[in-house]
């Protein structure tokens, strides 16, 4: 398993945010989530919406940095991409 994060450049709700996939299943995803305490609702579908500041402690438990498009490759390789608007299992 390999968890992907893009840095911290996306504005929303005065803060920068990152986005974290996996690139094997949303239940690995979910599990990772679960062990850097980023809550379900921060879940977006097919990514986590994590904060600037918890990107550092995303990255020390194992998640790999990479650039946006990298990041959007292994989540669309993977088959786990939804586009926005389709909901799970669509």
């Amino acid at each position: 398993m390999t968890v992907y994060i893009d840095p911290p450049t996306w504005p929303g709700h005065g803060r920068m945010w990152s986005h974290m996939v996996s690139d094997i299943s949303y239940e690995e995803l979910h599990a990772f989530a679960d062990a850097i305490g980023a809550p379900r609702r921060a879940f977006d579908g097919d990514h986590y919406d994590v904060p600037s500041e918890r990107y550092a402690s995303a990255v020390a438990a194992g998640a790999v940095e990479v650039g946006s498009k990298e990041l959007l490759h292994h989540l669309t390789e993977a088959g786990l991409r939804r586009p926005k608007g389709r909901p799970p299992g669509a």
